[in-house]
Protein backbone atom coordinates (compact mmCIF):
# COMPACT_ATOMS: atom_id res chain seq x y z
CA UNK A 1 0.00 0.00 0.00
CA UNK A 2 1.52 3.49 -0.85
CA UNK A 3 1.09 6.94 1.55
CA UNK A 4 -1.76 7.12 3.34
CA UNK A 5 -2.92 10.64 4.44
CA UNK A 6 -5.50 11.83 7.11
CA UNK A 7 -7.99 14.93 7.89
CA UNK A 8 -6.95 16.17 11.79
CA UNK A 9 -9.67 17.44 13.32
CA UNK A 10 -7.73 19.43 15.97
CA UNK A 11 -4.96 21.09 13.75
CA UNK A 12 -7.83 21.79 10.80
CA UNK A 13 -4.86 20.45 8.27
CA UNK A 14 -3.69 17.64 5.98
CA UNK A 15 -1.27 15.05 7.88
CA UNK A 16 1.06 12.11 6.80
CA UNK A 17 0.20 8.43 8.54
CA UNK A 18 2.22 9.29 11.28
CA UNK A 19 0.71 12.72 12.58
CA UNK A 20 -1.93 12.91 15.45
CA UNK A 21 -3.84 10.00 17.03
CA UNK A 22 -6.48 8.29 15.21
CA UNK A 23 -9.18 9.69 17.25
CA UNK A 24 -8.36 12.84 15.98
CA UNK A 25 -8.50 12.58 12.43
CA UNK A 26 -10.48 11.46 9.72
CA UNK A 27 -9.43 8.92 7.30
CA UNK A 28 -7.30 7.55 5.43
CA UNK A 29 -7.32 8.45 2.40
CA UNK A 30 -5.11 7.52 -0.66
CA UNK A 31 -4.33 11.29 -1.77
CA UNK A 32 -3.20 14.63 0.01
CA UNK A 33 -6.20 15.67 -2.25
CA UNK A 34 -8.58 13.70 -0.78
CA UNK A 35 -7.72 14.29 2.68
CA UNK A 36 -8.02 18.01 2.41
CA UNK A 37 -11.47 17.55 1.10
CA UNK A 38 -12.66 15.12 4.02
CA UNK A 39 -14.95 17.56 5.20
CA UNK A 40 -16.51 18.35 1.93
CA UNK A 41 -16.96 15.00 1.33
CA UNK A 42 -18.20 14.05 4.70
CA UNK A 43 -20.70 16.90 4.37
CA UNK A 44 -21.86 15.48 1.30
CA UNK A 45 -22.54 12.64 2.25
CA UNK A 46 -24.42 13.14 5.17
CA UNK A 47 -26.88 15.17 3.33
CA UNK A 48 -27.01 12.29 1.16
CA UNK A 49 -28.05 9.74 3.89
CA UNK A 50 -30.34 11.89 5.65
CA UNK A 51 -32.09 12.36 1.52
CA UNK A 52 -32.25 8.68 1.47
CA UNK A 53 -33.58 8.94 5.31
CA UNK A 54 -36.21 11.25 4.17
CA UNK A 55 -37.43 9.01 1.06
CA UNK A 56 -37.85 6.07 3.43
CA UNK A 57 -39.46 7.54 6.14
CA UNK A 58 -42.04 8.90 3.79
CA UNK A 59 -42.48 6.07 1.70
Amino acid sequence: MGDQWWFCLKHMAVEPDKGCPNKDRMGPYETREAAANALKTAAERNKEWAEQDKDWNNG
